[in-house]
């Protein structure tokens, strides 16, 4: 009997490690986004893993969530291979990764939020490097780009963006069909680019290319109507 108590107490303590360390990481994500709906953490990981701080998987589901501006309709992740200091967390510290993670999951994002992260820095920071490479000879320092609306289409987005200048503003429609040419490779093709100012823009143009980092490994990116899917790796620096 004395046994079993000892037994049940260990697995108590482990639990209690356990519960400790699970909110520890959702507050964690949590301070890592200024707003999420739902958030769902299971960590997967024998007594001795816990107690040690390294953890095999961590499986997360996260619904409308906002990071850096970017509001994201669904997350599903996988982290594997994760080391926390689970010393300091049962201090009552916050948790810290001491290692990079490599996160797998998938990105769905609706066009509604794609939308709402217009008005974020990181976002219109990327099409400007887009339109800049696509007309060049159109962007100078002295014009500003306002970008009003994103459509989702099968295979191909439309981005309606102003362009100001000191004459008359400028309404562009430029629609686009991004391929994944290798998993840390975009391409942007069947480009075209209309206005309301004359046929300079109009027109087909040639493809774009950006090379994503080291830190991404994208498996599928997908556009259907009205929502983008995104699946692959990404790596998770402490």
């Amino acid at each position: 009997m004395q046994e079993l108590n000892s037994h049940s107490t260990k697995s108590n303590k482990v639990r209690i490690v356990t519960t400790i360390l699970t909110r520890a990481l959702k507050l964690w994500l949590k301070t890592q986004v200024s707003q999420i709906s739902e958030l769902e953490v299971e960590i997967k990981a024998s007594d001795r893993q816990i107690l040690s701080g390294c953890i095999p998987s961590v499986s997360i589901f996260a619904s409308h969530a906002v990071y850096r501006g970017l509001h994201l309709t669904q997350i599903e992740l996988v982290a594997e291979n994760i080391r926390v200091n689970i010393g300091s967390v049962l201090k009552g510290q916050p948790l810290r990764l001491l290692e990079t993670v490599p996160v797998v999951g998938e990105l769905i994002q609706s066009e509604d939020d794609l939308n709402a992260s217009l008005s974020s820095a990181l976002l219109p920071s990327a099409l400007n490097d887009v339109l800049v490479k696509l007309l060049p000879e159109h962007c100078p320092k002295s014009k500003s780009i306002s970008w009003q609306k994103i459509q989702l289409h099968k295979s191909k987005a439309i981005l309606c963006a102003i362009l100001a200048d000191e004459s008359e503003p400028t309404d562009l429609d430029i629609s686009m069909s991004p391929e994944l040419l290798s998993t840390q490779e975009l391409q942007l093709s069947s480009i075209q680019v209309k206005s309301n100012t004359g046929s300079q823009f109009e027109g087909n143009h040639q493809d774009l290319y950006f090379n994503l980092g080291s830190d991404v490994d994208i498996q599928e990116l997908t556009l259907v109507p009205g929502q983008l899917v995104c699946r692959g790796r990404i790596n998770v620096n402490p």
